[in-house]
């Protein structure tokens, strides 16, 4: 699912760029060594689109922002922004990226460092309104090494903001920040994202990505396995559960009742996976199997780990 439109957008190259794609992966393949880290990724996001890249530890989120941010190369395939290779676009400040891995400069302050940042691109944003995106205004006389971690993650997205960007990456942004902290960024991010720009975000959060994106793109062993909104995934892992107890009863045949797709067992409580719970839940009947019955909405969680089920596969490592 992409969003275009007729309208001319600015591109790296200086063209007009008139399919409204942001981001366009075509067969994109990164190996370190006999690691296939991203394995055949094809994905495309439109301007103006938020979306969140889902995956496990090791499923290849991090490789495929490296692309994405020109830091790598593919082996084979295409990566490009705005029409153009990452480099060009990150160099002409039409990205910003908030990485994982960063360190508090000493004996600067907030103002100066965002505002040293802004310079380094072409058409920067005016640092007083990235601070005013960010949340942290009243922070620009504040030195950057004596701040707090939810402060100095929203510097850290100040900075991202500075060279006025089209696009934002925004790996794993809330990791580590308390709920007031991570409540605070994606007001910022949502302040970022209603001026129309482009918002990619990795993240462990499943509810972050239900909340905060128009689309999930779910990547495991290096590939792209669900790309689609929040209730589409959920659908996509069955519509239902229904959950009883067993009170000691055996679980033969309950993975053939009608509308199951899968049965889990919990201690002495089952779980079925259904498409048809009114179904499901007569049959149960049926079999006097109904004590603590529970009926509920298949969740994020359930679809994530039904899309990222590996029982039957021999397992192979991403980075």
């Amino acid at each position: 699912m992409t969003q275009t439109g007729g309208a001319a957008v600015r591109t790296a190259g200086g063209t007009a760029d008139r399919t409204g794609r942001a981001v366009s992966f075509t067969g994109a393949v990164k190996t370190f060594g006999a690691v296939r880290a991203v394995d055949g990724v094809d994905l495309e996001i439109g301007r103006g689109e938020t979306v969140a890249l889902l995956g496990r530890n090791g499923a290849g989120k991090s490789t495929t922002i490296s692309l994405l941010l020109g830091l790598n190369a593919p082996d084979a395939g295409t990566v490009e922004l705005f029409g153009s290779a990452p480099e060009l676009a990150v160099k002409q400040g039409l990205v910003g990226a908030m990485l994982q891995e960063a360190r508090a400069v000493p004996r600067v302050t907030v103002g100066e460092l965002v505002g040293f940042v802004a310079r380094r691109y072409p058409a920067p944003m005016p640092v007083a309104r990235a601070l005013e995106l960010a949340g942290i205004g009243d922070l620009a006389g504040r030195r950057v090494d004596r701040l707090s971690g939810g402060q100095t993650q929203r510097v850290r997205f100040a900075v991202a903001l500075a060279g006025n960007p089209s696009l934002i990456v925004l790996d794993e942004p809330t990791a580590a920040l308390d709920v007031e902290a991570r409540h605070a960024f994606w007001q910022s991010m949502r302040a970022y994202a209603r001026r129309g720009h482009t918002v990619l975000f990795s993240t462990h959060y499943l509810e972050e990505a239900d909340a905060h994106a128009d689309r999930i793109v779910v990547i495991d062993r290096g590939r792209i396995v669900a790309d689609g909104t929040g209730e589409q995934l959920k659908r996509a892992a069955g519509g239902s559960l229904v959950s009883f107890d067993l009170a000691g009863r055996a679980t033969d045949g309950l993975a053939l009742l009608p509308g199951v797709r899968s049965l889990e067992v919990r201690g002495d409580r089952a779980l079925l996976r259904t498409d048809d719970s009114d179904a499901t839940v007569i049959a149960l009947a049926a079999r006097d199997a109904i004590r603590g019955l529970e009926v509920s909405p298949a969740s994020l969680d359930d679809a994530f780990l039904t899309l990222t089920s590996h029982a039957l596969e021999p397992e192979r490592e991403t980075v």
